[in-house]
C-alpha cells in the first residue's frame, strides 16, 4: 500500500493512504439518478475553516452521486444569524427542492425554517438543529454525548478534584449549548471538580486566544481546559502554548485542525474530539433527496465522533478522519 510521510511540527506524523469515503458512508437503500437534477441549497454557518471544508467535500460526493444542483451557501461569520435567516429568505423564494441547514441559533432561525412548510420545500437540519418542528432530520453529530465524552477524558486526566476552564464558540447555537451541557451535567457528578470559567468566543480565534489567555491569568493553577470547536480550540491551544501551561494543566480539544494535530504531537493537547464533517455533507445530500421525493427519514441521522489520542491517531480509520482531502 502507497504511504505519505508526512511532518507536523516537531514530530513525525505517518499518514495512511484513504480509500474511497464513500462506500463507507453512503446510506443504506441508494435513490437511482434520476433524468431531472434536484436542486438544494445547502446553508451553513461560515465557508471557511477545514471543518466547513470538508462538509462542502462530502456534500459534492453525494451531489454528483444523486444528480444534485447544489448551491452551498453562508454568511461572512458564524456570529450573523440575520444574514442567515436572510438566506433562508432568499432560497425559499427561489423554490429549491430541499434546504439543508446548520443553523447559528437555535431560536432565531425557528420561523423562517417553519415558512419553508408553506411551500413544500423539506428542510434537512445538519451539524446544529433549529426550533422548528418542520425538519424533517438532523444530521450530525450527538453534540450531548460529545460533551461528556470530552468531560470523562479530561476527568480521567485531571483526576476528581481539580478546577476547569471552557472555551465555547457561540452562545445560543444549539451545538455549542449542547457540548456545553454534556460536559456540565458530567463533571456535576464529582464534587472535587470546579468549572471555574465559560468563555464564549463566537467562532473567532483571535478572540479565543485573547479570552484563553485572560482565563489563565485569572485562574493560574487551571488543571484542566476544554475548547468546544476548531476555531476556540485553535486559539486556546496557542494562548496555552505560548504561555508554557502545555506541561501544567492537561487539554482536550474539539474537531482536528492542522495545528491542534502539531499540539497534540507536542503533548500540549491531551485528545481531540473529531467529527466527521465529510459524512455530515453527504448524508445531510442524500437525506435531502430522499425528503424531496417525499420519502419519510428516521428523525436523526448520527454520523459519529471520535476521541483521537497519541495512542490511536495513526489507526487507519482515524488517518481517514485526520486528513480527509488526502486521496
Amino acid at each position: 500500500m502507497m504511504r505519505l510521510v508526512f511532518m507536523l511540527g516537531k514530530g513525525w506524523l505517518l499518514l495512511l493512504l484513504l480509500l474511497p469515503l464513500t462506500a463507507s458512508c453512503a446510506p443504506s437503500g441508494n435513490l437511482q439518478k434520476g433524468e431531472k437534477m434536484t436542486v438544494i441549497d445547502m446553508i451553513v454557518k461560515m465557508d471557511r475553516g477545514d471543518y466547513w471544508k470538508t462538509i462542502k467535500m462530502g456534500a459534492e460526493v453525494a451531489a454528483k452521486e444523486y444528480n444534485v444542483k447544489l448551491n452551498f451557501l453562508a454568511p461572512g461569520n458564524e456570529n450573523n444569524y440575520k444574514e442567515q435567516i436572510q438566506l433562508m429568505e432568499e432560497s425559499i423564494a427561489r423554490r429549491p427542492n430541499a434546504i439543508i441547514l446548520a443553523a447559528s441559533d437555535y431560536e432565531a432561525l425557528g420561523q423562517v425554517t417553519d415558512r419553508s412548510s408553506y411551500y413544500d420545500i423539506p428542510v434537512i437540519s445538519m451539524d446544529s438543529e433549529v426550533a422548528s418542528t418542520k425538519v424533517k432530520t438532523y444530521v450530525g453529530t450527538n453534540n450531548y454525548e460529545a460533551g461528556q465524552k470530552a468531560a470523562e477524558r479530561l476527568i480521567e486526566l485531571t483526576g476528581k478534584q481539580g478546577d476547569i476552564g471552557i472555551v465555547n464558540f457561540v452562545k445560543g447555537a444549539r451545538n455549542a449549548d449542547q457540548r456545553e451541557e454534556g460536559f456540565l451535567d458530567y463533571v456535576a457528578r464529582f464534587s472535587g471538580i470546579t468549572v471555574v470559567d465559560i468563555q464564549y468566543c463566537g467562532s473567532d480565534e483571535e478572540l479565543a486566544y485573547r479570552l484563553t489567555r485572560n482565563m489563565l491569568k485569572e485562574h493560574p493553577g487551571l488543571d484542566g481546559l476544554v475548547s468546544l470547536s476548531a476555531e476556540s480550540s485553535i486559539g486556546a491551544g496557542r494562548a496555552v502554548e505560548e504561555m508554557d501551561y502545555g506541561d501544567k494543566l492537561m487539554m482536550i480539544a474539539f474537531d482536528n485542525p492542522p495545528e491542534m494535530l502539531e499540539l497534540l504531537q507536542e503533548e500540549t493537547v491531551q485528545a481531540m474530539m473529531v467529527q466527521n464533517p465529510f459524512n455530515n455533507g453527504y448524508m445531510a445530500v442524500a437525506a435531502a433527496v430522499k425528503a424531496a421525493h417525499g420519502e419519510k427519514l428516521e428523525d436523526k441521522i448520527p454520523t459519529g465522533t471520535k476521541l483521537i489520542d497519541l495512542d490511536n491517531m495513526l489507526w487507519p480509520e482515524n488517518q481517514k478522519l485526520l486528513f480527509p482531502f488526502v486521496k
